[in-house]
């Protein structure tokens, strides 16, 4: 696609979300005004206690600048507009690969908010919690049957916590065999905390690199398995967005020499109902409810992140587990004398839960089959889109995200670039420079969320950025253009952050 700079403004002025009313917004100490309020209380009741006399000198900060003073509307009104700051994929397409992140269905969000299960307490007593304890009980084993593993946990409370679960049982495992065993494999294409749980639980990290078709072969994972190596631990589809076609016989060759497979579920997204981890000869795997099973993501939580293992590992699950006594009544049972313990004070995050069981129950083996199908179908329209204008370091079909890199793009434009500039078309930037395999990586993925025609909008404007770069490339540099603010030091951010307000002097 060549198109001029009329047309790239066009583009712009359609695609681009931050458009329009823009208000520049103080913090609230700096809105303050002394004697504002937004609330009116009666007369004190009870005598006034003096905090300093209560609970002792020590105790009572003198330093710290008063709570700011504001009407109302005034606070109303902030916290609105921060809200329009905000990409979010009620807004649209947010292409973050390997992050999912699918569209929430209100559905989910409605059922979450019923009263018996948004009022639960985690400390009830069984009896009145068997609701609870079903829907537990039931969504454990519908993501044992998706993924075909024997038994599943739901308390981990993120992804990265699934998978420190996960390793952790590995380790236990060998432990009760009286097998000590000192190393982890993980290939080089790995998510980030795959080497950081491995290492949390006393593992050496031995990477082993992919194929020059960016997939993992048996005879690099033959060479680096002995028996000190606990385990293998596999993202598939990998970050690349390839599927591991020679998995089967990579976990023969791990289970030869008595280690275990592990299975990165970050990617399940692109399996639901066309295949399962379980029945290639993975061991243990974690979910993300948040990008597979559609509940919120992002914002700092809550997330779960479930834990599957196969039988040989179930004595070592997290505790309590959901058990069903003689009389069909179900309860939390501690029951289980070599599980790892407890790794979340409340058995999980509960309302996640409820959104993901309502996901599963809405669609329906059927329904998961086709997202799978349409996110696959989604990730590679916009390769076939965008190959010919952009690098695409494994030029093969991919599951459910495609990589793009910068390599070859005119005007000494980069990828870091290509992302600021997609600001100026209303669209999140998708990740970049990972998997770091891939030098200058552009990591697409679009789910099964997104139309045709919103497909052809995002191709549109990665087209017409690529066009900049040969026509315009200081345009691109200098992006984005039509943001509150240009492109910030991001170096010195992370450096030098300022995280406290301070007043300024008199």
């Amino acid at each position: 696609m060549s198109a001029g700079n009329g047309e790239l403004e066009r583009l712009a002025a359609v695609g681009n979300s931050t458009l329009g009313l823009a208000y520049e917004e103080p913090l609230l100490f700096e809105r303050s005004r002394p004697g504002r309020t937004g609330y009116a209380l009666p007369p004190l009741d009870v005598p006034e206690v003096d905090p300093a006399e209560s609970l002792g000198e020590g105790a009572v900060r003198d330093d710290l600048p008063g709570l700011p003073e504001l009407s109302e509307v005034e606070v109303v009104r902030h916290f609105t507009r921060l809200s329009t700051w905000n990409a979010a994929v009620d807004l649209g397409l947010y292409p973050l690969g390997s992050c999912t992140m699918k569209y929430n269905p209100k559905l989910n969000e409605q059922m979450a908010r019923l009263p018996g299960f948004a009022g639960a307490h985690p400390l009830q007593d069984d009896a009145e919690s068997q609701g609870a304890l079903s829907l537990v009980h039931r969504l454990e084993s519908w993501l044992a049957e998706v993924s075909g593993m024997d038994r599943v946990s739901l308390q981990p409370a993120a992804g990265a916590q699934g998978e420190l679960a996960g390793i952790m049982m590995v380790r236990a495992y060998h432990e009760r065999r009286g097998d000590r065993r000192s190393k982890v494999l993980v290939p080089d294409s790995a998510h980030g905390t795959n080497p950081a749980s491995a290492a949390l639980n006393g593992y050496e990290v031995v990477t082993v690199a992919a194929g020059e078709d960016g997939i993992l072969h048996p005879e690099a994972v033959e060479a680096a398995m002995g028996e000190d190596v606990a385990a293998l631990m596999v993202t598939n589809p990998s970050t690349l967005g390839l599927f591991e076609e020679h998995i089967a016989r990579i976990c023969e060759i791990v289970h030869a020499k008595g280690g275990l497979v592990y299975l990165d579920g970050a990617n399940l997204n692109a399996l639901l109902g066309a295949a399962r981890p379980g029945d290639m000869g993975v061991d243990v795997m974690h979910f993300n409810l948040h990008k597979t099973f559609s509940t919120p993501h992002g914002g700092g939580g809550p997330g779960a992140g479930p834990v599957g293992v196969k039988e040989v590992l179930a004595p070592h699950l997290p505790i309590p587990v959901v058990r069903e006594g003689d009389d069909g009544q179900l309860a939390w049972s501690d029951d289980l004398p070599h599980s790892i313990g407890r790794l979340h004070g409340s058995h999980g995050n509960f309302g996640m839960f409820v959104r993901a069981y309502a996901y599963v129950r809405s669609l329906g083996p059927d329904g998961l089959r086709r997202c799978a199908e349409m996110a696959v179908l989604n990730a590679n329209y916009l390769l076939a889109r965008l190959r010919g204008h952009y690098h695409v370091p494994y030029d093969r079909p991919v599951m459910h995200e495609c990589i793009l890199s910068d390599r070859g793009l005119a005007g000494e434009v980069s990828t870091l670039d290509v992302a600021k500039r997609l600001i100026d078309y209303g669209y999140h930037p998708p990740t970049i420079y990972f998997p770091l395999v891939v030098h200058g990586a552009l990591m697409i993925e679009p789910t099964e969320s997104e139309s045709l025609e919103g497909l052809d909008r995002f191709a549109d404007a990665m087209l017409a950025i690529e066009a900049e770069a040969r026509e315009d490339p200081e345009r691109v540099r200098s992006a984005p253009h039509h943001t509150r603010l240009s492109r910030l030091d991001e170096t010195q951010a992370a450096r030098k952050p300022i995280l406290r307000w301070e007043p300024e002097e008199a």
